[in-house]
Order: structure tokens, then sequence, then C-alpha cells
């Protein structure tokens, strides 16, 4: 092991997920129950809300959705892209995982499962609804959780930090065009003004905001401050994410009842994509010469999606009804038993890894 992976072994000792974060498939469950069972006894309640647009942007999701995403942006210290070129074998890595093989790979995985292996057993007037929610949330790699799996798999924190805060500044410019080149391609009719409207309004404003509060907490006080305001905010985007969640599925949760077999036929291909695109991360990394504590964080970076905007997207672009929002909600379900299996995994094979790297453990880039 290297001399950076043994400080980082040291650091990373104890770090676990926090509470809401290592039960967030069973909030989720929990909430998926509450909305059904909500949406059935209050039918208006939900209309109402639903009825609360501007420009096709609901009003009331809008601000969960700022909530769900700016505590996390607010983490970003985009200063950490100075320090990129220390760690270019592992940063080209993820790149080429995140912005040149995920969303790809699960537009045809999406294409083959459900349009056509699992399409007699889906409602057909959803089949490419599905197909393009599970392309929303392959187009945006994760960010906060990112920094969770990255302790767990005891990864160079510098490393993660500058990956992060690249993947967000691409985003900006990616998101849309990727998102409509694909939507495109699997016969989809992109609104374009939509998705437009929702890069602005849930990546390009909150990143404003949030650097703008983050840099005026590290003004007034410093570090600590920050680091407080961190704890604060902590919970709040899992939290609202729980809260959206009750909305979609008190939106479309008789129809979920009626086909419980959706959920699971939605599972398959983002249960492939993750363990494709994490393992062949790990691989490359271990190719080119990536010390483990850098891998580590890289397989799990390319394999993990941004799900509060893909949700965010998804209900923007096709409703709340969709079968888009659905397909979104089914990654967050299956994303924190995943991960962590994808975590241990790489803990697990750190000796087979490192026995095998081209260059000396003792490389740090």
């Amino acid at each position: 092991m290297s001399a950076a992976c043994e400080v980082n072994a040291k650091a990373a000792e104890g770090a676990q997920l926090g509470f809401f974060e290592r039960y967030l498939t069973l909030w989720v469950a929990l909430c998926i129950v509450t909305g059904i069972v909500l949406g059935h006894f209050l039918p208006g309640l939900f209309q109402a809300i639903g009825g609360l647009e501007i420009a096709q942007v609901n009003l009331p999701v809008a601000v969960l959705i700022w909530l769900m995403i700016i505590p996390m942006l607010v983490k970003i210290d985009f200063a950490a892209l100075r320090g990129v070129g220390q760690y270019w074998r592992g940063i080209g890595v993820t790149l080429f995982i995140n912005w040149g093989v995920k969303p790809f790979s699960m537009a045809l995985l999406g294409w083959l499962f459900i349009g056509g292996l699992f399409a007699p057993l889906l409602p057909a007037d959803q089949i490419e609804s599905y197909i393009a929610g599970l392309i929303l949330l392959a187009a945006a790699p994760c960010t906060a959780m990112v920094f969770v799996w990255s302790n767990l798999t005891q990864g160079e924190p510098h490393f993660t930090l500058s990956q992060v805060a690249l993947n967000d500044v691409i985003m900006v410019f990616a998101f849309g065009p990727i998102v409509g080149l694909l939507l495109g391609l699997t016969s989809i009719v992109v609104p374009w003004a939509t998705l437009f409207l929702s890069v602005v309004l849930y990546i390009v404003i909150p990143l404003i905001i949030a650097q703008v509060v983050r840099s005026a907490v590290l003004k007034s006080q410093g570090a600590a401050g920050l680091a407080r305001l961190l704890d604060i905010l902590g919970p709040t985007s899992l939290v609202t994410l729980l809260t959206t969640l009750v909305l979609l599925f008190g939106f479309q949760g008789e129809q979920i009842v009626a086909q419980p077999l959706v959920i699971l036929l939605l599972a398959i291909p983002i249960l492939f994509q993750v363990f494709f695109n994490s393992g062949l991360a790990y691989w490359l990394n271990r190719k080119v010469g990536s010390p483990h504590c850098v891998a580590g964080p890289s397989a799990l970076i390319g394999a993990s999606n941004f799900f509060e905007l893909a949700v965010a997207a998804a209900i923007a672009l096709f409703g709340f009804n969709s079968g888009a929002a659905l397909a979104t909600v089914v990654g967050v379900l299956i994303e924190v038993p995943v991960m962590l299996l994808v975590a241990r995994i790489v803990n697990r094979s750190r000796d087979w890894y490192e026995q095998g790297l081209k260059v000396p453990a003792t490389a740090t880039h």
C-alpha cells in the first residue's frame, strides 16, 4: 500500500454512513407506502399541488429540489480544481466513465432490457418514458454521496474533491446536450425548452447560490463556520428528497400498486449499469497505475448517480405521473445497498489490485 493510501486508511477508520444515509432504502420504501396511501385517500390535494405551475415548472417541487441540491453543492470547493493534475490518471479514467461510457451504456441497457426483453411485461405507452428516466439517471454523476463512498473505500480525499468539482463544472455544460442526444437516439421527443430550463433551474442557479453561500460563510466565519453550516444542512437534502418521493408516489401510486413487477424490471438494467461501470473504472485504474486510494473512489464515482437531479429533471420533462419519474425513483431505491456492496468489493480486493499495478504502488498520480 502506498504511503498516501496508508494515511487515508487511518483517516477513514470508523467512517460510516449517517443515520439517514444508512437506512435510505428503508426511508424510500416508507415514502412509497405513505405516498400511495395519501394519494388514494386525498387525490384532490395532490391534484391541487400538481396544478401549481409556472411555465410547466411545478413550484412546490422546484422549492423541494433546490432544498435537495443546494446543501450538497455548498460542500464543493472549486479551488480543488487546482490539484486536478496530481491525480491525472484517476481523473482521466473517471471522466471517461462518467461522460464517455455511463450515459451511453445505460441507453443501450434501457433499449435492450426495457425496450426489448421486458417490453411484453410493461405498459406499452410507458416504455419510452422508462428508458428516458434511466438515461436521466445515468447522465449526471453523483456529488455529495461520493464523499461517503470515498471514506468507506479509504479514498484519497483530495482526489475525490477535485473529481467532484470537475464533474460539477462539466455537468453545467454537458448534461443537457447528452440527455437531448440520447433521448433523440431512442426516438423520444425532446422538449428542448423544458430541458434547457431544467439545466438552468436545477444546476446553474443552485450552483451559483451554493457557492455564494459558501464564500460568504468562509469569509465571515471561516472553516469552522462552514463545518457548522454543513452539519445543519446535512439532513436537508435527504429529507426533501423523501418529501418529493411522497408527492411523486401520491400522484402515481395507484399505477404502481397495480403493476409491482415494473419496479423489479426497472431495477435490473440499473444493477447491470452499476456493476459494469464500477468494474470498468476499477480495472482501468489498475491498468494505468492509479493507487488503490484513487481507484476506489473512482470506481464509486463512475457507478453512482446524482439521483436528486435525475428525479428533478424527470419530473420537469415528463411530469409526476411519467414512467421516467418512476425509473429515477427506482434508482434512488437501490442506490445505497448496491453502492455499499461495491465499496465492500473494492475494499476486499485491495491486495489483488495492488499486486497487478503496472507502476509501483507508491505512485500517487
